[in-house]
């Protein structure tokens, strides 16, 4: 299921980082009474009334010529752009100030929905001052307060009333849909292009969800899959090119709607940080996951050159110890023919259900080769287990007290589950719950 995109937009010392960091629950979002500390986009995932959404904040958006207020200003229309609505904040100590007209007229071309909030209205005294921005042109002002987390409920029932319908995907729940992350350059575009055009493959004119990226349907060996390549971006001009962190939202989309995500590595570039965070949105979101190094053909291989560099990747990426590696080069087609079949063993796994009885005994045999620890006198016992959930595969452990388990013992047996069930590609989960 997609979820729908909320941006804050207002001129740069309007509180939006406040609000942003109020409504995701943490501090995200570097906060101080200094216009434009926000240059960047940031991402992150809200909720509200068991609604969740993708929130972004955004650097202010100032007129002017300079280099870094005309990249503040991209950040934000990029971020209209992607967003399904739009909170347009303004400063309600201050009145209405020609950057705000400024900042409404970007949003009347916009052609989105727009909920005005009024923020810095900290006491019901200054309530009044608000219907003076009622000349914006965006209905009803919202009071709130982002110091004290005033007026924020009125103003998500508002939000949330806009909000498109939440359809499920129409593909059949046989088809393997899986996505291709990573940031550019990495060749997204070019692996798409090299499945596609190997033998055997049937490319079908079946009418795709192309909201977010380019989904592209397929057959290969009487297994349907959809590929999603989060290349395939609108462009506006230089606005699309500059850097990876446009392709951030676009990947987290793709990402809701995959069953497997490729994480694409350039081999020639090596690993750098912002590999590790594309990765980690996936992780984050359950999703079985394939590292795929593209471009082996640049580097000159030895024999050690394969597992050498899987060792970095094992070192970098420690989170994804359970992720298959594959190398290919997407340019030249070599080995890319050994992708196909992991996306499908990760996505079976993925889904893969085990018989409760079956782990129990994987359970006790773990229990009888390391005994549960014992915690401030107290010994932690493990009474019976049980699955609860696929897409990722979720276990419950039923126990004396769940404080004692420690996450070093839930460990050991995620991997005495492994072992004895495969589970290759996908996370899995383990909550520990007392017996009722």
């Amino acid at each position: 299921m997609r979820k729908s995109v909320v941006a804050i937009v207002g001129r740069p010392n309007v509180g939006k980082s406040t609000i942003f960091n109020r409504l995701v629950g943490e501090r995200i979002s570097i906060v101080e009474d200094v216009p434009g500390v926000t240059r960047d986009r940031i991402y992150s995932s809200a909720e509200w009334l068991h609604t969740t959404f993708n929130l972004i904040d955004t650097g202010g958006i100032e007129i002017g010529d300079e280099p870094l207020l005309v990249q503040m200003r991209q950040q934000a229309e990029v971020a209209v752009d992607e967003a399904d609505v739009i909170i347009f904040m303004v400063n309600g100590r201050e009145g209405i100030t020609g950057a705000d007209e400024e900042v409404a007229k970007l949003l009347y071309k916009s052609n989105k929905p727009v909920v005005l909030a009024v923020n810095k209205v900290d006491n019901p005294d200054m309530r009044e001052s608000v219907y003076e921005f009622y000349s914006l042109g965006f209905g009803e002002p919202f009071p709130i307060s982002g110091t004290h987390g005033l007026g924020l409920g009125d103003l998500l029932d508002e939000v949330i009333k806009h909000f498109p319908d939440q359809e499920m995907e129409e593909a059949d729940d046989d088809t393997i849909h899986f996505s291709l992350i990573g940031r550019p350059n990495v060749g997204k575009s070019s692996l798409v292009n090299a499945l596609l055009n190997q033998e055997r493959v049937i490319v079908s004119d079946i009418a795709g969800t192309t909201r977010d990226a380019v989904d592209t349907p397929f057959t290969k060996d009487d297994r349907d899959f959809v590929i999603i390549d989060t290349a395939g971006m609108r462009k506006r001009g230089k606005i699309y090119e500059s850097t990876e962190k446009y392709s951030i939202l676009r990947a987290l989309k793709a990402i809701e709607r995959s069953d497997v995500v490729l994480t694409l590595i350039d081999a020639e570039t090596g690993i750098i940080e912002q590999d590790k965070k594309i990765a980690g949105y996936a992780h984050q979101a359950g999703k079985a996951v394939i590292i795929v190094v593209n471009k082996w053909d640049k580097i000159e291989t030895t024999e050690k050159s394969m597992k050498e560099f899987e060792e970095k990747i094992r070192a970098h990426f420690q989170f994804l110890d359970y992720a298959p590696i594959v190398f290919l080069s997407a340019k030249t087609k070599k080995r890319t023919h050994t992708l196909l079949p992991k996306v499908l063993e990760a996505s079976e796994n993925h889904s893969k259900r085990v018989e409760t009885s079956v782990l129990n005994d994987v359970i006790m045999d773990a229990l009888a080769m390391n005994p549960a620890p014992t915690l401030k006198g107290q010994k932690l016992k493990v009474l019976y287990a049980t699955q609860v959930a696929v897409k990722p595969p979720t276990f419950v452990v039923f126990v004396n007290d769940p404080e004692l388990m420690h996450f070093s013992y839930e460990r050991f047996l995620e991997n005495r589950i492994r072992e004895a069930f495969g589970f290759e590609g996908t996370p899995i989960k383990i909550f520990a719950r007392r017996r009722a």
